[in-house]
């Protein structure tokens, strides 16, 4: 199930990471047994939460160590301290008095590990880290409360066309990749990918995440129009840039809507809804929840939403639902609740193509008919076998979801062509 909202499970979790400790050093282990000099260096892997995996990077040294949380902008916070033992490594944080331990041991070239906070216990497996090349520039943009930090992919040529591509619900970094859903690299696929067709693209996390984590101090503070706000922003920029023969906009779920939105209020050349609903919110949320809840829990999601629809706060919420309807993120279910997505595309003056897998378990036809409805002179593009990571996948549950999580799997290979063609030529 989409959910903005289980970002702030994984906040939670390693909320407190940047508290440095200085008088607490690990050392390695004394006796019989000597470290193994091969843990020494950058791993990689995903912890395994209850709703879906969060990357991590540690670094570990011979008596310290660092760890980064990338999608949540989290970058080389100290550890309390590390302890070796031959192939085993210990690591513990200490997080305003909630403790943290990491245990693992080396084995066939990776480490084969646990997460421990606060009773809990999670499966880890880390692999050497693969440092990736930063292949964009960062630029600066004004926003209300700051700066927002953006990724500018280049084309060859000057000047070129340039897309704004903006990311999915919940916790989606300017990648693609996601704390709950896992590493996939779509966006960056695309971005990438276009530029080497003559497109410059933009991409940017959006706040309270990765670069722009300090753009947002306070869940409740953020809503739709908050994030229509930011987009503007930089289509504003892109429009002012000599650099740029048109602008023009990519949104991906729920970036759809926020970018059909800023498409109403700027002069872009195109808008490209992928994967977008074409349904007011509760409609598609409770779709969604039809099998997963009990038909109590299912009925109090039904009213939570008709009250959020009408702009009132929900009081009571039952703890199997706090993810979704808990206080902090009624103010941005409201903001959400108030759009319908086919109604608004309706006044978006600019060029629009709507594309849709066929194997997309959390958007489905039915959304990408409506938007079609909606804006009849739009274009519409169903891709046979593309999921909602924008890869090549089959029906089945278990191995489409796989795919959210293995960036070497490639782009449907139809999404980057019929984009090109759109943005390039109007076809």
């Amino acid at each position: 199930m989409k959910k903005l909202l289980l970002l702030c499970c994984s906040l939670l979790l390693l909320a407190a990471c940047g508290q440095k400790e200085d008088n607490a050093k690990g050392k390695e282990t004394k006796g019989d047994n000597k470290m193994n000099e091969q843990l020494v260096g950058k791993w990689e892997g995903n912890i395994e939460l209850p709703n879906g995996v969060l990357p991590i990077i540690v670094d570990l040294q011979k008596d310290s160590g660092k760890l980064s949380v990338p999608a949540q902008g989290i970058s080389n916070y100290p550890f309390k301290s590390i302890k070796y033992n031959a192939d085993q490594v210990s690591v513990s944080i200490n997080l305003n008095g909630s403790a943290i331990v990491i245990n693992g041991t080396l084995k066939d070239g990776q480490i084969e590990a646990t997460f421990q906070q606060n009773g809990g216990k999670f499966p880890l497996v880390l692999k050497p880290f693969k440092e990736q090349p930063v292949t964009y520039e960062t630029l600066k943009i004004p926003v209300k409360d700051g700066q927002l930090t953006v990724a500018l992919q280049k084309a060859s040529k000057e000047p070129s066309p340039v897309a704004l591509i903006i990311a999915g619900s919940g916790p989606t970094d300017k990648d693609g990749n996601s704390a709950i859903a896992g590493k996939n690299d779509s966006l960056k696929m695309i971005a990438e990918g276009l530029a080497k067709d003559g497109i410059a693209t933009v991409r940017y996390d959006k706040r309270g995440l990765g670069d722009n984590q300090s753009l947002l101090t306070k869940e409740e503070d953020i809503t739709i129009d908050q994030y229509v706000d930011d987009a503007v922003q930089v289509i504003n920029t892109l429009l002012a840039d000599k650099a740029y023969s048109s602008v023009n906009i990519i949104g991906h779920s729920e970036g759809s809507l926020i970018g059909l939105l800023a498409a109403q209020k700027t002069n872009v050349e195109s808008f490209v809804s992928i994967a977008g609903t074409g349904r007011p919110i509760d409609e598609v949320l409770l779709e969604q929840l039809k099998g997963q809840l009990s038909s109590e829990l299912l009925k109090e999601s039904t009213d939570a939403l008709a009250s959020l629809k009408k702009g009132e706060l929900v009081k009571n919420v039952s703890p199997e639902l706090q993810s979704l309807f808990r206080s902090s993120v009624q103010p941005y279910m409201i903001s959400w609740l108030k759009y319908n997505p086919a109604s608004e595309l309706a006044k978006v003056n600019s060029r629009v193509l709507i594309l849709q897998g066929t194997t997309d378990l959390q958007v489905v036809a039915t959304d990408a008919e409506a938007l079609k409805k909606g804006k009849p002179d739009a274009k519409l593009v169903n891709l046979e076998g593309m999921n909602h990571v924008l890869k090549n996948a089959p029906a089945d549950r278990t191995e489409n979801l796989a795919t959210y999580s293995n960036p070497s799997l490639p782009l449907h290979k139809e999404l980057l062509p019929t984009i090109q063609q759109f943005i390039m030529n109007g076809k």
